[in-house]
């Protein structure tokens, strides 16, 4: 049993108390509330912490166990090799308090296992597998002959590509033998690919409805890779459930998406990223162009999200291994964008589970009978939301109850 006391209890969801207690046993929440109620405990471990809230959601990253920024490169990378990377970049999150992943492209699928089953430490993995990409599009890697593209689904999770309505179906159901908890569909143009335009539409109406359709009667929502409004309004029309990016987001995709109740997932970090690589000549050159005919749109984009009422989740699409650990800097981002501290938290603990639909866990509260993934942090976040983004201020973590220990 646990016992965390702490001069402040965040819930993820609601007012903030001061003076809380949370009692963890068995992998769950046992109480979260005022310390003057909270139940007397026999043996416990106790820890005393400046504030303690729920463990913090990642709802957009990859492992990929890759260390360059090269696409081709993370879908030839032997699946021993990433697999082996990414459970180090598992711990890693882990010790930037985040708890949960959820993973929308990559060797996730296969992490998820091991976490699961207690062979590695990890945050929980949500995965979707591979991504799927039309012929020609984001994430169909014209350097590779194609009767080669078609096969990789079948080795690595990575890209599945898919044309035609009755294609799109069959690798929605290829990704759920695989074992994913969400299809990850790429809906418009991207920045690291060399053939297409951010701005276009990626699938016709007709193919991102059937994705959808498919999914849905499993149980599993689709998220949609858009920068440009023509994917965005495609994805919507299609009943996607979270748009990823949302670059070029206006008014009016913003009213379809709070009309939708469709979650955006910003992942501001990676643009940060981008626009930083790009001016150090660490991008291929046609990913420089678009990351900077982007410039500071995607800011625009969050802000006119907000305005309209748009729920946000945190994300930060982290894809290579040097970057997990930093996933904290988003919360940072998103404050700077407009978003109270309170209202950060919650984008990153209890908004979480709802980028999964129905088969959101119980999870990203401090709430009795919810999975116990705790943080606590050395200074009040809602002072210093910046406490979220250094590792060495994340005083503890707590994953199905169990602290992480020290150099894990």
């Amino acid at each position: 049993m646990e016992r965390i006391e702490a001069q402040l209890l965040i819930p993820g969801r609601g007012p903030p108390i001061p003076r809380g207690v949370v009692v963890m046993d068995a992998g769950r929440i046992t109480y979260a509330g005022p310390a003057a109620g909270a139940p007397p405990v026999g043996a416990a471990d106790v820890t005393e912490a400046a504030a303690v809230l729920p463990g913090l959601w990642d709802c957009h990253a990859h492992f990929t166990g890759s260390t360059a920024i090269d696409p081709v490169r993370w879908a030839l990378e032997p699946p021993v090799t990433a697999g082996a990377r990414s459970a180090v970049d598992a711990v890693n999150a882990l010790r930037a308090g985040i708890t949960s992943v959820r993973e929308v492209g990559g060797v996730g699928v296969h992490l998820a296992r091991a976490v699961s089953d207690g062979t590695l430490p990890g945050p929980a993995v949500y995965a979707a597998g591979a991504m799927l990409s039309m012929t020609g599009g984001h994430g169909d890697l014209h350097e590779i002959p194609l009767p080669v593209m078609r096969t990789l689904a079948e080795h690595v999770s990575y890209i599945r590509v898919c044309d035609g309505e009755a294609d799109c179906r069959r690798a929605v159901r290829e990704m759920l033998r695989m074992g994913a908890e969400l299809i990850k569909v790429h809906a418009s143009g991207g920045m690291l690919s060399a053939l297409d335009d951010p701005h276009h539409q990626q699938f016709s109406d007709a193919e991102l409805a059937a994705i959808v359709d498919e999914a849905g009667r499993m149980e599993r929502i689709v998220a949609a890779h858009c920068h440009g409004k023509a994917g965005i309004m495609a994805a919507l029309r299609a009943g996607v459930r979270t748009i990823e990016h949302g670059t070029w987001l206006d008014e009016e995709a913003a009213e379809a998406m709070v009309a939708a109740r469709a979650i955006l997932v910003p992942t501001c970090f990676i643009g940060r990223h981008l626009r930083a690589l790009g001016d150090s000549g660490g991008l291929p050159a046609y990913s420089v162009t678009k990351v900077a005919a982007a410039g500071d749109r995607h800011d625009e984009a969050v802000r006119i999200a907000l305005a309209a009422g748009v729920t946000i989740a945190m994300g930060t699409d982290i894809f290579t291994s040097s970057l997990w650990g930093q996933n904290g800097r988003e919360a940072v981002l998103l404050h700077d964008l407009g978003m109270t501290p309170l209202d950060v938290i919650e984008a990153a603990t209890a908004t979480g589970p709802s980028t999964l639909g129905p088969r959101a866990p119980r999870s990203g509260q401090l709430v009795t009978g919810y999975d116990a993934d705790v943080i606590s942090v050395e200074r009040d976040p809602l002072s210093d939301i910046g406490v979220l983004a250094d590792p060495a201020s994340i005083s503890g973590v707590w994953r199905a109850g169990r602290r992480v220990p020290d150099g894990t």
